[in-house]
């Protein structure tokens, strides 16, 4: 599926509406994640929108660190080539937490003769979402971030409050004192939000110290929705570091706090646009149940996709909000497939499972492609967990490790059919070069534990 791009009468009415803008930031996001890119002045926009803008295609070749990744294929056995990157519609925004006068647009990058780039973690959900024709998909993100700030010895602790100077040390989940006391950051970041068309939605204070959630609209366009939360994350960084904060998605910054996640919210439409999974019924449909039970067959062998880093295992914990095992529910936040309290026509399945680490394309790729496989062959969840989920008895288990996560995916059929067979080859050799390297660090655990041994 080649994904729509952007026309340039897009670039030309920015243009003529921003005439103070002076540069503009060209973002695409890598395997692992991360926006990568490069700064561009005004006069060079308008040729970016109608001739594609060469990049090194290596650039979706690097792990985490930045350092190629010769077993994706991208790098020095095709001679760093270039490939074609192009705007993606309704992406170019101000920005407006940067000093100078600036913008971003995110691109998606094509082969030279017009292919989709098989590492364009972009093109994958695309192709997710192809399959599920002739329904479509209705998707949200809801983020969890902490706020920190580094100490006199320069350890990350939480951002005491903006407004009373006060350290942050209660849980206090739910408390409006410390969305209060944060108030000047998340002031600039609805605003920020307000600029780029972003559609920010409920805030709330998270069951940790300096760690918060702000929920996105669900779309029926599942790829604006994605490229909004991918967008919505930089914003985020962007408009912390205005206040001498950083915003953290590490899935586990704190061994002694809650991790964060990234749930994903998604339920079909029909042409008529009704909800497929809707029904008075708490359980939902037959689909809805199909749906479940796809997500709940594929889960273990995509936990690479969901907890793609070392640290996204240290989340996973009991009791702890993260899900332990592939259980889904209703109206219960102990599971990892959770189908919300709500009326009928919003019926849907929350996805508890990714950290906030996780690549939002990846996720919802992969999420979708459960889906399909789960309608396509009937599949039955069995019956809901009731209670604490944590304690349910239920088939299969899950990776508690990146090396185990890493041997799942590369024997995973499943994730070569849906994110496509080189871009696994790719992925895989990225996570790989990573926990090579990670493995390879001497940390200040081995001298705690084996130095005086």
């Amino acid at each position: 599926m080649t994904t729509p791009t952007a026309d340039v009468s897009e670039a030309r009415d920015f243009l003529a509406s921003h005439p103070d803008v002076e540069a503009i930031e060209l973002l695409i996001t890598d395997p692992s994640g991360v926006a990568r890119g490069k700064i561009v002045a005004r006069e060079e926009l308008l040729s970016i929108y109608t001739d594609g803008r060469c990049v090194a295609g290596s650039i979706l070749g690097l792990d985490i660190t930045g350092e190629d990744v010769e077993d994706t294929g991208l790098v020095w056995s095709v001679g760093d080539a270039d490939r074609l990157c192009r705007p993606v519609p309704g992406t170019l925004k101000r920005t407006p937490w940067t000093r100078r006068s600036g913008a971003q647009v995110l691109l998606t990058m094509y082969d030279m003769d017009g292919a989709p780039t098989y590492a364009d973690p972009r093109h994958a959900l695309a192709r997710s979402i192809e399959r599920l024709l002739p329904l479509r998909p209705v998707v949200a993100a809801e983020i969890e971030f902490y706020l920190l700030k580094r100490a006199d010895d320069g350890s990350l602790v939480p951002a005491a409050g903006l407004l009373s100077g006060r350290k942050q040390a209660r849980f206090d989940s739910y408390g409006l004192g410390k969305l209060d006391d944060m108030s000047p950051v998340f002031d600039d970041i609805y605003a920020a939000a307000k600029a780029q068309g972003l559609p920010l939605r409920t805030l709330m204070s998270e069951y940790a110290p300096g760690q918060f959630e702000i929920t996105l609209l669900h779309r029926d366009d599942a790829l604006r929705a994605i490229d909004e939360a991918v967008a919505f994350k930089r914003l985020i960084r962007g408009v912390a570091l205005r206040h001498g904060l950083l915003a953290c998605f590490m899935a586990k910054p704190f061994e002694e706090h809650a991790g964060s996640g990234m749930h994903l919210h998604a339920s079909l439409q029909d042409g008529n646009g009704v909800n497929v999974f809707a029904s008075d019924d708490p359980v939902g449909t037959p689909l809805l149940r199909h749906a479940i039970g796809g997500l709940q067959a594929t889960m273990a062998e995509s936990m690479l996709i969901f907890a793609p880093n070392a640290n996204s295992y240290r989340r996973f914990r009991r009791m702890s909000y993260a899900p332990v095992a592939p259980t889904w529910g209703i109206n219960n936040r102990s599971v990892s497939l959770r189908i919300p309290a709500g009326a009928a026509p919003s019926r849907h399945v929350e996805h508890r499972v990714s950290g906030a680490d996780a690549n939002p394309y990846l996720v919802a790729a992969t999420v979708l492609a459960g889906i399909h496989k789960g309608i396509e062959g009937e599949l039955d969840p069995g019956s809901p967990v009731t209670g604490n989920g944590y304690e349910a008895t239920v088939e299969g288990t899950l990776a508690r490790d990146w090396h185990s996560a890493i041997r799942a995916a590369g024997q995973s059929q499943f994730l070569r059919d849906a994110l496509g067979e080189q871009f696994m080859q790719a992925f895989l050799a990225i996570k790989r070069q990573e926990c090579d390297k990670f493995n390879a660090r001497v940390s200040s655990v081995d001298y705690d534990w084996y130095l005086e041994s």
